[in-house]
């Protein structure tokens, strides 16, 4: 039976690259990159090869090999793992470049910023002050080729060749035998009578501003080269002269160096010294420290290294929010050290943070992941936002907090093209018509329907068919002005998803309707539009063959991307939190806005309300709205489609000229003037739809007056009438369905909508509830008031363990 010995570097659970060495500085090692076998990390290895007659040299390795293995302090070379055999030395540390390539590198890129110089000096200073202070140890090689640098820019001291006790123990120091290292040596070495009266760190400060002088000026040339600072920083030179003074007794500890480097106005007090020292001590700084730190690190990660954020701040902050309940702080910097991710890093490093974050009940978290939804939503899947993310953004439809709410709505656009079939056609159409109907604020009503505008192309054929047409007329009855301009504006951005039946028999009686409206701003859209859909009907009708290509739209499955005009008015949803918000955040963070009595559209004198009565479609085929999947023709036809693409929409402006003031949403603010008009003399303003979201545009509290105008004798519900489909619907409208107008002075009431039916509340029933909860309360009262006199009467004091006879 045979028995091979095994080869321990064949065992050895790391390997080299077969890259050349990274770098062969002076000394018996050679620097390799390497990686762990089991999981690719990479890592970096130190080979020293044992060669006959060289016993002194394998001495010194085996004493850095030992050294290395045995010191551990964040700024020395981090040892892994070693190998110890009759041909070799290996040392595995952390992955590190030598100083000298790293400066190399980042020179050809544009340099160092004195900002990483100083913490990459504080951080040899202090590892020196760690050997010298603590373990009594002097390095003794302090040099260039004895630094290396990880992937984060961090400075690591390593090069322990030559090291040897600072109280004598195990004899002096030993000899180096190499000139490149010689030339570091502090002059009073070279006298031999060994009168000079130093300390024990005097040496390895003459080397370390021997190093200050090369990482400024490149490699020494020679020792008399010290007297010239070169490029050294004014802050620097006087501590540097220090180091290189003739007199080695007055050469500063490390100590006491960092300390007069720290000083105001000093070469490392800046912030991002001092951001460093703070993560490096923040698991035992206080709660309030670390909120105020957190909040001030994004000012500053602008002018820090990319690789110090990705690699030191990163793991921070996660580390931060996973168990340090960092909450909502810690996104600002997150979401923005997250742009120097690769997007498989922020696949692994960020979505599983922010899938968390979603699930908080923290308001302040929920917000400022809304607002910020734009850095990340491309880098989630369609199954996380429809499992993990939709519903928990969802509850936002029902906040008590108007801000939320608005948010909420934005961030639908960001959503939409992610959403399932089941997400989007069904819940959020459900929310969207609650809030439409229901909000009592009238900006968050109105970006409802801005927000439903932009993601109907989105929608299935029969979704749009249902909700689109019923959704923009209800918006066109809204007491609010810029709600009603958004109705027109929504009907002109998804022309295309429209029938001409659609639009001769449901749509254009509605804008009809708007030409006699009190706003001008609405009067002029609604002329607009008008003018729009009357040309696409004549073109139709002077040649009908181009009745297949105009409506080819209508039955698509979905049509993301269709209609220009929809894709102009996307700025107020993708550019942040509006002045509304900002107001309602800075006032009431958590509590719930005041009840705001719901405006009533005013009435203008001489014009009469509108009351449009459409005429009944004419009766279409039980298939006709059916969802279509077959693919979509990207080409429009330039004579319908080429106006509605280019046309400019104006803005909100002149709508808001004509409402009341006020400074904050949650106070009784003054209602605005009814029966008053626009100045006939003023300009419509020509603006594309992003305009929505100028600056101010949502600062004004708009309360209308709030007198209740009954509509017109015989006047008939919307839900009431036969929209083009074979027979009556059974299935009720969600935004047809609701009246007109509502009183101002009732409170908006939750009302139940079921998963498939979105009928809404009829008055009659409305009306019994009312009653019915005022006879509770009324018998309620009576019966409390009758226990109360049943009280009185009972006389005669109670006494313990007695029982009261009747």
């Amino acid at each position: 039976m045979w028995l091979f010995a095994r080869d321990p570097v064949r065992d050895f659970p790391f390997e080299l690259s077969p890259e050349p060495p990274e770098g062969s500085p002076p000394g018996p090692w050679a620097l390799h990159r390497g990686r762990k076998k089991a999981t690719g990390s990479p890592v970096s290895i130190f080979v020293y090869d044992v060669k006959p007659g060289a016993e002194e040299l394998t001495q010194v390795a085996k004493a850095a090999f030992k050294r290395l293995k045995t010191l551990r302090h964040p700024n020395i070379l981090a040892y892994i793992d070693g190998l110890e055999t009759d041909k070799c030395l290996h040392i595995v540390t952390e992955a590190v470049t030598p100083l000298g390539m790293y400066l190399k590198a980042r020179a050809e890129a544009g340099g160092l910023k004195e900002l990483e110089l100083s913490w990459g000096l504080h951080q040899i200073v202090k590892a020196l002050s760690f050997l010298v202070n603590d373990c009594s140890l002097i390095h003794n090689n302090v040099c260039m080729a004895a630094v290396f640098v990880d992937r984060a820019g961090e400075w690591k001291l390593g090069g322990l060749d030559y090291m040897y006790s600072a109280q004598g123990n195990g004899g002096g120091p030993p000899s180096k035998g190499i000139p490149e290292l010689e030339q570091y040596d502090p002059p009073e070495l070279a006298d031999s009578s060994g009168r000079a009266v130093r300390e024990k760190w005097s040496a390895d400060m003459w080397r370390l501003g021997c190093l200050i002088w090369e990482v400024f000026n490149g490699p020494l040339p020679r020792a008399a080269a010290l007297r010239n600072p070169g490029k050294i920083p004014k802050s620097l030179v006087p501590h540097y002269c220090e180091l290189v003074g003739a007199n080695p007794k007055v050469r500063p500890n490390p100590a006491r160096f960092l300390q007069n480097c720290r000083a105001p106005g000093g070469f490392m007090n800046n912030r991002f010294v001092e951001t460093n020292l703070f993560l490096e001590e923040i698991q035992i700084k206080e709660p309030a420290e670390k909120q105020k730190f957190f909040q001030e690190l994004s000012k500053s990660l602008d002018s820090f290294p990319e690789d110090f954020c990705r690699h030191k701040v990163l793991p921070q902050l996660l580390t931060a929010f996973e168990f340090g309940n960092a909450g909502a702080v810690v996104l600002t910097p997150l979401f923005k050290v997250g742009k120097f991710l690769s997007a498989e890093e922020y696949q692994q490093k960020i979505i599983p943070v922010v899938v968390k974050m979603f699930s908080s009940t923290d308001r302040a978290m929920r917000i400022r992941l809304l607002q910020q939804m734009e850095q990340f939503i491309q880098y989630l899947d369609e199954p996380t936002v429809n499992t993990q993310i939709f519903p928990h953004v969802v509850h936002g439809f029902l906040d008590t907090n108007p801000a939320i709410r608005e948010q909420t709505v934005k961030s639908m656009l960001l959503l939409a093209p992610k959403l399932n079939e089941a997400n989007l056609n069904v819940e959020l159409m459900k929310h969207f018509a609650r809030l439409q109907a229901k909000d009592d604020q009238g900006p968050i009503r109105c970006n409802t329907t801005v927000c439903l505008g932009k993601i109907g192309s989105y929608l299935s054929a029969s979704t749009r068919h249902r909700v689109l047409t019923s959704a923009f007329s209800r918006a066109t009855k809204d007491p609010f002005a810029p709600s009603r301009v958004a109705g027109v504006l929504g009907f002109a951005a998804t022309h295309n998803l429209y029938s001409m039946n659609d639009c001769a028999h449901k749509i254009l009686p509605v804008l009809c309707g708007l030409t006699v409206d009190p706003e001008k701003s609405v009067r002029d859209q609604a002329f607009k539009a008008i003018r729009s859909f009357l040309s696409k009907l004549e073109s139709v009708s002077e040649d009908p063959t181009q009745l297949a290509e105009v409506e080819k739209d209508v039955h698509a499955a979905s049509s993301p991307g269709v209609g220009g005009a929809a894709a102009s008015w996307a700025g107020w949803a993708v550019t942040g939190v509006s002045s509304l918000t900002s107001k309602l955040i800075r006032a009431h963070p958590t509590a719930a806005p005041a009840e705001a009595s719901v405006p009533q559209r005013p009435t203008s004198e001489g014009l009469p309300a509108p009351a449009p009565t459409p005429v009944p479609a004419t009766p279409t085929s039980s298939g006709h709205w059916e969802t279509q999947e077959e693919d979509k023709d990207t080409a429009e036809d330039s004579s319908a489609a080429d106006r509605w693409d280019d046309e400019d929409w104006g803005s909100l402006e002149e709508a808001e000229s004509v409402l009341a003031q006020q400074d904050d949403w949650s106070s009784g603010g003054q209602t605005s003037r009814a029966g008053q008009t626009s100045n006939p003399d003023h300009k419509s303003s020509e603006l594309d739809w992003s305009s929505w979201e100028a600056e101010g545009s949502w600062e004004q509290g708009w309360q209308e007056s709030s007198s209740p105008e009954p509509p017109p004798e015989g006047t008939r519900l919307a839900s009431e009438y036969n929209w083009g489909g074979p027979e009556p619907s059974d299935k009720g409208d969600p935004f047809a369905a609701l009246s007109a107008r509502r009183d101002a002075n009732t409170q908006p009431r939750p009302d139940s909508w079921g998963d498939d039916n979105w009928e809404g509340l009829e008055m009659e029933s409305r009306q019994a509830k009312a009653e019915l909860a005022r006879k509770k309360r009324e018998e309620r009262r009576r019966e409390m008031e009758a226990k109360r006199a049943e009280k009185k009467a009972a006389k005669g004091p109670m006494k313990l363990g007695t029982r009261k006879l009747d």
